[in-house]
């Protein structure tokens, strides 16, 4: 069983998990590569579905890359055997998987598995592009079918305020033209929410937010993009969903930018 914290969030306790019908990818095989016992991050996302970083404290050593391609293997050999492949194979887990030492070796061994057991499926990278800085993490995330990238505004006060980044020297700017590099290889992903948080308001669904953020969107020009909003238990229990139709309404401006854009 996952450890809950007080707000019901909780730690994906196997290297291997699911699957899970994603909202966003279909029939989803879950593949952790942080601490299955602590949350590593190098965000602190008030809406985390781990919990708060501090929440879950222990030993940081990563799963081993040995390890992560064995238990891989078991189980998509099971799910192929029993008729029932995934969709998708995605990288996700207690943290953020680039972290990871050998993160671009266990892409490797990932897509190398894929290939030979089930050649449908596609593997996904879910990540706060806080590691696009290394030349090794970039290669990786190129060699993926879904390069999932979050940005949830395009003001670093409010990435501060929401996904309370640990590097004193996170930076907005930095960050779009790392994504920009990637020429359209990408999927752009954004949380919007509403709310207070430890006695602060959280928005970044008014105006001023949407139409930087939509502006960043097209200087950076993703492949497509993904909006959603809470559909979990969050460490921070004041925020709030903000409904699909508001969501459209931004996905319809996104579209209008000529990038495609779907709502979760």
């Amino acid at each position: 069983m996952p450890n809950l914290t007080q707000h019901m969030t909780a730690l994906y306790s196997d290297i291997i998990f699911g699957p899970v019908h994603s909202r966003r990818l279909g029939l989803s095989l879950g593949v952790n590569l942080l601490p299955v016992a602590s949350k590593l991050c190098s965000f602190d996302c008030i809406y985390c579905e781990c919990g708060w970083n501090a929440d879950h404290p222990g030993p940081r050593r990563f799963n081993r890359r040995e390890d992560i391609r064995r238990q891989l293997e078991e189980v998509l050999r099971r799910m192929v055997a029993a008729g029932t492949p995934p969709d998708v194979i995605t990288f996700a887990g207690n943290g953020e998987p680039t972290l990871h030492p050998e993160f671009e070796a266990v892409i490797g061994d990932t897509i190398a598995l894929r290939d030979a057991l089930c050649p449908a499926a596609k593997v996904s990278v879910l990540s706060n592009a806080t590691q696009l800085h290394r030349d090794d993490v970039r290669r990786a995330l190129l060699r993926v079918d879904n390069n999932i990238l979050k940005l949830d505004s395009a003001f670093d006060e409010t990435v501060r305020r929401i996904n309370l980044p640990q590097s004193a020297s996170y930076a907005v700017r930095d960050v779009a033209e790392r994504m920009k590099a990637f020429e359209g290889r990408m999927v752009l992903q954004t949380m919007f929410l509403r709310g207070t948080c430890n006695g602060e308001p959280v928005d970044n669904t008014v105006e001023r937010e949407v139409a930087a953020w939509l502006a960043l969107v097209d200087e950076i020009r993703p492949g497509r993009v993904m909006v959603y909003s809470l559909d979990r238990d969050t460490p921070c229990p004041t925020l709030e969903r903000v409904p699909r139709e508001e969501l459209e309404r931004i996905a319809a401006r996104v579209e209008a930018l000529g990038i495609p854009c779907s709502v979760a």
